[in-house]
């Protein structure tokens, strides 16, 4: 009974036969400055388990478990493994302890190969230590994809592996330190079904050796599969863990961001004789857009919707003037018009909020004014002068208007979380007071919190009359949001579905109607 009563309180099941966890962390603090990260937060992970870390960007996930695997330090509170203190410096006595974290950016080297990749700085040597054994290298690394039941070859560059392949090799170079602990960051982000499921029959197998395993991830359905129970944290604080499959993701949802959310499908406006804003006529570039022809009327979201490689980014790539096109035209408002860059569709008031943030939407090292006046630059321009004044009071509004939480709008875009960043990426092009916008995976690698935010500005844009093309590879996302639902397979699009008739059984008979199909 004793037993059963600590359980109880500190809200946490143990999930393998032994009571002492493999890892729990205590009263865990951590300050930044004029900042506090973490506020008297716990953990527990038991041998065997696959427990889910939850929360909103910002929340505390990753400060925590970045002071596991050594990469911050703790200010105070405690570290147990296996029931006794440990103090963890940095990663190579995490390593050391047997604690292993993959992070969502892989950090490989791509001329190297995979076995190279997972013991590097650590090859078996000979000739009295002065030449790398590669066979003994290859046949190490053969063996832990034997343990992880993986056919791959040792030998093979990473650079030629598949973005899942290579996250497989991390996990090798993980358990090549006997990692008893596993920390997974977003693992899925970046990898289709088939994929994904063959990530989870290896988190199975490792499960079954007793490896401890902390998966987080904003994808509910996902952690229905997979995880044991879940903990979640908000603003920094621990609020309570609980058993996966016993609760039901409105709590969960409700813990994460402290307010019941409004999962309930909105009937939007009837847009069907609205004005045409945008039309695009028989769209070519080689196999990725194929006779690519539709049309976007004023205050209409339009979904977007297909399987990886269908061509939705490259149709929106295209018409931004991103990429080049053999043929076809655009017309807007009733106009034809020629755009050969990025420039010339911003002139055109097109803008693109591309999937790749970061990359391509983002000077993540510039703050969040500069970003939000990044495309509007000319109107700031005084005799050869910024009028630095002028784009802090457009930023601050902006700021107020889109509830984007930043310090002040002098803080550095990379430190914000990924839900904020979208809305300066959002800001930008507002403040351009563009038309027509395209929304490339916009709520892609947000919390839901964050998520449900996104959803209500774009109703808001619409409402306003802006014209915008939303591609997302969620259906209950496409059917959330859209209006009208238009379906890509290789390049073509293979139908039209009315909000009324869409569903995701019709979207991915159309996602999945090849031309082989189609003609047979």
């Amino acid at each position: 009974m004793q037993e059963d009563k600590e359980t109880s309180t500190t809200g946490v099941a143990a999930s393998s036969s032994s009571s002492v966890p493999v890892i729990a962390l205590r009263n865990v603090c951590k300050r930044f400055p004029g900042v506090l990260a973490l506020d008297n937060c716990q953990f527990e992970l038991a041998a065997g388990e696959v427990h889910a870390l939850m929360g909103e960007n910002g929340a505390g996930k990753s400060t925590l478990m970045k002071i596991l695997s050594g990469v911050y330090q703790r200010d105070s509170g405690d570290i147990l493994l296996d029931g006794k203190p440990v103090e963890i410096t940095e990663p190579r006595q995490a390593q050391a302890l047997g604690i292993g974290i993959i992070h969502q950016e892989l950090n490989l080297m791509n001329h190297l190969s995979a076995a190279q990749n997972i013991f590097i700085g650590r090859e078996p040597r000979k000739a009295m230590g002065l030449f790398i054994d590669e066979d003994e290298l290859n046949r190490q690394a053969a063996a832990i994809f034997a343990r992880m039941r993986l056919d791959m070859d040792p030998s093979t560059p990473v650079g030629e592996l598949t973005v899942a392949r290579q996250q497989m090799v991390e996990i090798a170079k993980a358990l090549s330190f006997d990692s008893r602990v596993l920390i997974m960051d977003e693992p899925t982000a970046a990898l289709n079904n088939a994929e994904i499921a063959e990530l989870f029959r290896i988190i199975r197998d490792l499960q079954a050796q007793g490896v401890g395993i902390v998966y987080i991830s904003h994808k509910m359905d996902e952690l229905r599969q997979i995880a044991d129970r879940v903990s979640v944290m908000r603003d920094g604080k621990y609020i309570a863990t609980v058993p996966m499959q016993e609760t039901s993701m409105d709590t969960i949802i409700s813990m994460m961001v402290g307010r019941a959310l409004d999962g309930e499908q909105r009937i939007p406006p009837d847009t069907s004789r609205n004005d045409v804003v945008l039309e695009v006529r028989g769209l070519n570039r080689g196999r990725a857009i194929r006779d690519v022809s539709f049309t976007l009327r004023k205050g209409e979201i339009l979904g977007f919707a297909g399987l990886m490689g269908a061509g939705r980014t490259e149709v929106a790539r295209a018409i931004f003037g991103a990429d080049p096109l053999e043929a076809g035209e655009i017309i807007i408002h009733g106009g034809k018009a020629v755009i050969k860059s990025p420039a010339d569709a911003v002139a055109h008031g097109i803008g693109y909020l591309s999937e790749d943030r970061k990359h391509f939407g983002l000077a993540v090292g510039m703050d969040v004014q500069a970003n939000i006046a990044l495309s509007s630059m000319g109107r700031f321009t005084r005799v050869g002068f910024m009028d630095q004044r002028a784009i802090r009071e457009a930023a601050q509004m902006y700021v107020r208007q889109l509830a984007i939480k930043t310090p002040s709008v002098e803080q550095q875009a990379r430190l914000l979380s990924g839900g904020n960043q979208q809305k300066i990426v959002i800001a930008k092009w507002l403040l351009r007071d563009c038309d027509i916008l395209f929304f490339d995976e916009p709520t892609r690698g947000i919390d839901v919190g964050a998520k449900s935010e996104i959803y209500k500005l774009l109703d808001a844009l619409a409402e306003q009359g802006k014209a915008i093309v939303m591609i997302s590879s969620e259906l209950p996302e496409v059917l959330r949001m859209s209006h009208r639902v238009l379906v890509m397979c290789e390049g073509r699009i293979t139908g039209e579905l009315a909000r009324a008739d869409a569903t995701q059984e019709k979207i991915m008979q159309l996602a999945t109607q090849r031309e082989s199909a189609v003609a047979s």
